[in-house]
């Protein structure tokens, strides 16, 4: 069960970024068509450059999907260079082509709507998971499940201010999807590891 709850936390983890990167395409694409014309190809550019990262991703993803728990770590490696890169183009996108900030707003609500979906499938896995183990361990479970669906819920309420306020820059916002997505990591892998067996740290 040790590798597979590490290949788990792997594929919630990769599966959190393309939802995001999704989000963040769809939010694009949809003020792309509302763009004057000269801003417009700069931004169908950025656009398509952000599609091919996430294709690159996806491919990537599919590679590893079946390997086992050392090739996931170093593969990881490479999956967060080209998060990196999708978010880097993100930023080059609100500098130039989608400085509005409606444009901003809508991205961060749509992606923070994804990290919301990402903690609740993250959440759901781990139940379905948990209940194919020893019922000896249901108490580990049940508390690292707890702590997972608490912890996506104060996630969720941060990111909910943020939506409602409004008028804060995209550094701001993306600080705080940053850290949402720190925490989704964190408690995803907790979440896991209660499944290595007796004695693994929640």
């Amino acid at each position: 069960m040790s590798e597979q709850s590490s290949v788990h936390f792997y594929l919630n983890w990769a599966k959190e970024r393309i939802d995001e990167m999704d989000a963040a395409l769809a939010s694009f694409e949809v003020k792309a068509g509302e763009a004057k014309a000269g801003s417009e190809v700069k931004a169908s550019q950025i656009i398509d450059d952000l599609k091919k990262r996430r294709d690159e991703f996806q491919a990537q993803l599919k590679t590893q999907r079946e390997a086992g728990e050392s090739a996931w770590a170093r593969g990881r490696m490479e999956l967060e260079k080209q998060w990196s890169g999708f978010e880097a183009q993100m930023k080059t996108y609100f500098e130039s082509a989608g400085k509005q900030l409606e444009q901003q707003q809508a991205t961060f609500k749509e992606i923070a709507s994804a990290q919301a979906n990402a903690w609740r499938d993250a959440a759901d896995k781990f139940r379905d998971a948990a209940g194919k183990v020893a019922a000896t361990h249901t108490g580990d479970f049940d508390a690292a499940l707890k702590q997972l669906k608490s912890d996506a819920s104060e996630a969720e309420a941060r990111l909910q201010k943020l939506k409602q306020a409004g008028s804060e820059s995209w550094s701001v916002l993306s600080a705080a999807l940053a850290e949402s997505r720190k925490a989704f990591d964190q408690a995803n892998q907790a979440a896991w590891n209660a499944l290595k067996g007796p004695g693994a740290k929640i």
